[in-house]
């Protein structure tokens, strides 16, 4: 490493949008260093734990069915920000995904077969073969192919900006501080859910309850010093990719495994053995993004889903087994609910359930009558034993706030100035277009879309 040469791009960061700014500079013909704070065994980020990429495609591919569309795409975003997106930069989203796949094979990633069951995901998402673990080896092996540098075990503490420029990184290296230089810097260092003492300033003391599923180097260093210094924010603090996870999930790093599919097909009850929200509202690729918020509201943000037999084999199941028991109150004994409050859940879910006919593959209208809060699909009745419970908790995958850029990834000041060098990619900006709710797959569009960018025009500025 030759600490006193000046890189055309640098690169914070070591995840999927990080890989693509890198590799698309590169191959644009540019110097690149990629700063990565994990050591080689745990790169990535967060994208060691994704499986798939939502894709907008005018007719079938090798591995995505019919064709999903522009507007069907937005839409679909549309619902579950609620609008909180910019429609500019989530519309250029969007359009740029029909690219996504090529590139990605180009780099070496490859892709399953369309999906077929549950996910309801065969038209919409392209799944990566042998997982984020695979996706970003391909793409680290395709960047060392090309020549970009990589540092492992490398932290940034600080970006230095001088009115709108970086002059330099300040980084702690294997321990040591060291400052490197580069014409242009691209920020994808993600955002900061793996610092729980920023979570709580959002949502209190309820943080220290919350499991991360991603990755522990989250810790946001990057994203609060370029806010300190006058970079304009975007987002919600307390707005995150919160799903609900097995409740025996590790507190950092559990990954995708960890996550229930089981809530369609389920009632949910919080501690006090009550149900709270409708379980069947959409399809789960759509909605399952809710619940990890709504487990947090609960008491001791825990929530517990019951399902019965026949709804086992209706979802991909947990990396833990099923709690199970012959009895209703057997299985609360076993999850530590009140026996008589849940059988009294059970008995008046069951009593206003079962109005039309239970289909899992679409929403069904099997519905509930006079019961608050409604379940409005996949109304069936919980009486087949074994009757099986799966304790749930918030899961944050990654937060929402972070540093607001234009059309070409370039970070904005707080005055509405482009930075003179400054570009981003990936979580630390996706709060410009996921203003809150999720989308299965979005969030590695975005990364890989405005990696792309990011890479382009850090190449572009640098020979200019």
């Amino acid at each position: 490493m030759d600490w006193d040469r000046v890189y055309d791009v640098l690169v914070v960061g070591g995840g999927n949008a990080a890989l693509c700014a890198a590799v698309t500079a590169r191959q644009a013909g540019a110097s690149v260093l990629v700063l990565e704070h994990a050591p080689k065994a745990f790169r990535g980020g967060n994208s060691r734990h994704t499986r798939n990429l939502r894709a907008m495609h005018t007719a079938p591919t090798s591995v995505l069915t019919e064709q999903y569309l522009e507007d069907e795409y937005w839409d679909d975003l549309l619902r579950v920000t609620g609008g909180q997106t910019d429609e500019e930069l989530a519309r250029l989203t969007i359009r740029a995904t029909a690219e996504a796949l090529p590139f990605m094979e180009a780099c070496g990633v490859r892709f399953q077969p369309s999906l077929t069951g549950t996910l309801n995901l065969s038209r919409t998402n392209a799944f990566f073969l042998g997982g984020g673990k695979a996706l970003v080896n391909a793409f680290y092996a395709t960047a060392e192919k090309l020549g970009v540098e990589i540092l492992y075990d490398t932290e940034v503490a600080s970006l230095r900006l001088d009115d709108g420029f970086v002059r330099q990184a300040e980084i702690i290296s294997r321990g040591f501080p060291r400052t490197v230089r580069a014409k242009t810097v691209v920020a994808s260092s993600g955002g900061f859910q793996a610092n729980l003492e920023w979570l709580k300033q959002g949502w209190g003391p309820a943080a220290e309850n919350f499991l991360i599923r991603g990755t522990p180097y989250a810790k946001g260093r990057v994203l609060r010093d370029l806010l300190d210094q006058g970079v304009a924010s975007v987002g919600d603090p307390t707005q995150c990719h919160a799903v609900a996870i097995d409740g025996r999930a590790p507190k950092f790093d559990g990954g995708i495994v960890t996550r229930l599919d089981c809530v369609p097909f389920s009632i949910v009850v919080n501690r006090h053995g009550e149900r709270f929200y409708d379980e069947g509202e959409d399809v789960w690729p759509k909605r399952y993004a809710i619940w990890g918020r709504l487990v947090a509201q609960q008491p001791d943000q825990v929530a517990y889903a019951i399902i019965d037999s026949r709804s086992e084999r209706l979802f991909m199941p947990s990396v833990f087994p099923a709690i199970k028991s012959d009895t209703i109150e057997g299985l609360a004994e076993k999850l530590g609910l009140e026996p008589s409050k849940l059988a009294e859940t059970v008995r008046g879910f069951n009593a206003a359930a079962g109005h039309g006919s239970f289909d899992n593959s679409r929403l069904d209208g099997c519905h509930t009558e006079g019961l608050t809060p409604a379940k409005t699909n996949w109304a069936r009745r919980i009486e087949a034993p074994p009757f099986s419970g799966y304790p749930l908790r918030p899961g944050i995958t990654f937060t929402y706030l972070g540093v607001k850029v234009d059309r070409n990834a370039r970070v904005l000041m707080q005055d509405g100035r482009p930075t003179a060098n400054l570009f981003a990619s990936g979580e630390i900006m996706a709060g410009s277009i996921l203003g809150k709710g999720y989308l299965a797959g979005f969030g590695m569009a975005i990364g890989t879309v405005f990696g792309r960018i990011a890479g382009r025009e850090a190449a572009k500025h640098a020979r200019n």
